[in-house]
């Protein structure tokens, strides 16, 4: 098997804030073989020098939606599914330029667009998708108009591609036995309003606890769990309590909550950078008035649950939740939070901490003999300067996959 051969990097291995000067990286197939610190480059493979750039593990963006063409999500089921599909391609793209190698899907994506890139068909990150979101009449994954009516079961609405409307303890548990069979990786459920539904406000509570619990159930009979949508304290902590091991968003979250969910061993993953592009360019891509006016329900309290959680010790992974043409700004993410964060932790966040997130500790995430080589090498140094992965990946000299390089401008 060929061997690769990274020479002369400075490492960032996804734990350490102590960074590895002179690094070898040996990549045997696609997963690293051995990691060594000066000395002799090892011999009988191909050798790309990264003349002392920083290298470290491919990032992980725990919450993306890669079928969010467009800022009004209910209008995506008026286009088919194949176009829907080749326009999330693009998007998936993107996130892979931009360093992003692996990505949680928090609603949209199936289980033929994680082939689709498994075989190379689209240039994309490792897709862990929840399939299809589970939401209550009337909650947040609900977009359609207030004049619809259906009278057949929810779940089965010939239309969604983006969410299961599922009512009662049954239909939830049909809902989420049918997207584990379709292959998720964990199961998303509507905790709460949201932004950008039409007929929720944000303090909303959806799902009963008898409904929670049993979302909760059919995950674990899977060995995954289930991430919620949850943005006040109440909606949080009955989640929280009932098992619900990821937190989505969180912007109105206390102190009290915070430390029952660090009790409870449970994850926060706020999406700071969506605000800041709803609130500049909702509008333009799309997004309807009644939504683009909850915005700032939300936006201006996420930075204080962010720095209040960092504080308090909570486990808090990396996501962006971002929608139409504002997929561009992924990466904004890492400045916006260095401001109540230190850089080293938010790295953590999208490397080593989103692997555990996905239940992938130890083989994504971290730069060691066994792990996937999924690395990027970055043209300055971001512990110093975060604002170096800004933008659509220009820093990368580096991004590897796999061990198959996406982007290479070293040679």
């Amino acid at each position: 098997m060929t061997l690769t051969v990274l020479s002369n990097g400075l490492l960032f291995d996804g734990h350490s804030p102590d960074l590895k000067e002179d690094t070898h990286v040996v990549i045997e197939g696609d997963r690293i073989r051995e990691v060594c610190h000066g000395g002799a480059v090892p011999k009988g493979g191909r050798v790309i020098d990264l003349g002392g750039r920083f290298l470290m593990p491919g990032l992980i963006d725990a919450h993306v939606h890669l079928i969010a063409t467009t800022a009004d999500l209910g209008s995506i089921v008026n286009d088919p599914a194949s176009l829907t599909t080749m326009r999330g391609g693009r998007i998936a793209e993107g996130m892979l330029q931009r360093g992003f190698t692996s990505v949680r899907d928090a609603g949209g994506a199936d289980w033929g667009m994680a082939m689709a890139i498994e075989e190379g068909l689209i240039a994309g990150p490792r897709l862990f998708y929840s399939g299809r979101v589970l939401s209550q009449t009337g909650g947040h994954g609900d977009s359609r108009p207030r004049v619809y009516d259906w009278d057949n079961c929810q779940c089965c609405l010939p239309s969604a591609q983006f969410t299961a409307i599922a009512d009662g303890v049954d239909e939830v548990r049909k809902a989420a036995r049918t997207e584990l069979r379709r292959g998720a990786t964990q199961i998303k459920i509507m905790g709460s309003g949201g932004v950008a539904s039409p007929t929720d406000p944000i303090w909303n509570l959806q799902y009963s606890e008898e409904e929670i619990a049993a979302a909760v159930w059919e995950a674990t009979s899977w060995r995954t769990y289930v991430m919620a949508h949850a943005y006040t304290p109440e909606a949080i902590s009955r989640c929280v309590r009932l098992g619900v091991r990821s937190i989505e968003h969180g912007n109105l979250i206390d102190r009290a909550t915070l430390e029952l969910m660090r009790e409870q061993d449970a994850w926060l993953v706020p999406t700071l950078v969506t605000y800041t592009s709803l609130h500049k360019y909702g509008a333009e891509y799309g997004l309807p008035a009644v939504s683009v006016a909850k915005v700032d329900d939300v936006r201006t309290q996420g930075l204080e649950a962010l720095a209040m959680a960092h504080e308090i010790g909570v486990n808090i992974g990396l996501g962006t939740d971002l929608l139409g043409g504002m997929h561009k700004d992924q990466s904004n993410e890492f400045t916006i939070r260095s401001q109540v964060m230190p850089a080293l932790d938010v790295l953590r966040s999208a490397t080593s901490q989103n692997a555990r997130l996905l239940n992938r500790d130890g083989e994504l995430g971290v730069v060691a003999p066994g792990a996937l080589a999924d690395l990027i090498a970055v043209d300055g140094n971001p512990l110093e300067d975060i604002s170096c992965l800004d933008g659509q990946g220009e820093a990368l000299m580096l991004i590897l996959k796999g061990g198959n390089a996406c982007k290479n401008e070293l040679d």
